[in-house]
C-alpha cells in the first residue's frame, strides 16, 4: 500500500474505504473524538456558574461545567462514519460523585439554561460552542487524521517503508 496525498472530504472518504475495516473505525472514531473535545471544552468554557447565594437543594456551583461530556454513538456510527455527541449528563446517577461522594453532576436544568423558560431568559452555551468552534474542530479532525494514517499504512504488512 502506496502513502497518497489527501486533499479535501471526499478524497479522505474514499482513502478510509481502501484502509482495512478496523484500521479505518478505530483512525476515524479517535479523530472525531478529538474534534468532539473541542467543542466541549469551549461549551464548558460557555457555561454559566452561579455566583448568587445557593437555596436549599439547588446543585452547586460548576455543576454544569462539569456535567458536559462527549459521548460516542453506537447506532449511528460504522466504519467509514462515527459519531459524537456533545451532551450533559443528567439524572439520579450522577448526582453523588467525586472522591468523597459529594459533588454532583446532575445538571438537570441544563435545558432551562440552554433555552431559557417563560421566567427565565436563554443563556444559551451548546449551541454557541459549536458555531464558534466547528472549524476548529474539523482541523483537529484531519490534523489527527494526516498524523495518523501515515503511521498506521506504514504498519500494515505488506506497506513499503
Amino acid at each position: 500500500m502506496e502513502l497518497q496525498h489527501v486533499k479535501g472530504l471526499s478524497q479522505l472518504s474514499a482513502a478510509l474505504k481502501e484502509l482495512p475495516l478496523r484500521l479505518a473505525r478505530n483512525a476515524l472514531r479517535q479523530s472525531v473524538a478529538k474534534g468532539a473535545l473541542v467543542i466541549r471544552d469551549e461549551a464548558k468554557v460557555r457555561a454559566p456558574v452561579s455566583s448568587g447565594p445557593l437555596a436549599p437543594g439547588d446543585p452547586l456551583p460548576g455543576t454544569l461545567r462539569r456535567a458536559i461530556v462527549i459521548k460516542h454513538d453506537a447506532e449511528r456510527s460504522n466504519a467509514f462514519s462515527q459519531t459524537y455527541v456533545v451532551a450533559v449528563r443528567q439524572g439520579k446517577r450522577y448526582r453523588r460523585r467525586g472522591k468523597k461522594g459529594n459533588l454532583s453532576q446532575d445538571a438537570y436544568y441544563w435545558r432551562w439554561v440552554e433555552f431559557g423558560t417563560v421566567k427565565m431568559s436563554a443563556r444559551p452555551f451548546l449551541r454557541p460552542a459549536f458555531e464558534a468552534k466547528k472549524q476548529a474542530a474539523l482541523a483537529a479532525i484531519t490534523e489527527y487524521l494526516a498524523q495518523r494514517l501515515p503511521e498506521e499504512v506504514a504498519s500494515l504488512p505488506g506497506a513499503r517503508r
